[in-house]
């Protein structure tokens, strides 16, 4: 008998969201409970965790129309978080780039006009 080893949260999140970017298609949760296990090999039982997961953490969408819940997410919305969360990264470098050099030009005023001295240990 060989066991098979289950797969890690991370890659279930991570094969989820293959299956969404890959069809580019809008999905139902009974629908995913079907896809998921035969091109993925996740649980039927983790995949409304694992898709529940994914919406929280913003990387899926979800909508309820009438009485149910569709969710969908596409590459190009991946790609537009992306680039903004580097858009700030970046402004936040830029900030503490211009921080460090302000501050490295006010040490160098209060040096001016001291002098190092020396502690001799007795």
């Amino acid at each position: 008998m060989s066991k098979k080893k289950g797969l890690s949260a991370e890659e279930k999140r991570a094969r989820m969201m293959e299956i969404f970017f890959e069809t580019k298609d809008v999905f139902q949760l009974k629908d995913m409970e079907k896809i998921a296990p035969k091109e993925k090999g996740i649980t039927a039982m983790s995949v409304k965790e694992v898709l529940q997961s994914l919406v929280d953490d913003g990387m899926v969408d979800c909508e309820r129309i009438g009485t149910s819940n569709y969710y969908w997410a596409f590459p190009s919305k991946a790609l537009h978080a992306r680039k903004c969360k580097l858009e700030v990264l970046e402004s936040q470098l830029s900030e503490g780039s211009q921080k460090h050099a302000n501050l490295q030009k006010s040490i160098e005023k209060a040096k001016i006009g001291r002098q190092e001295t020396v502690k001799q240990i007795k």
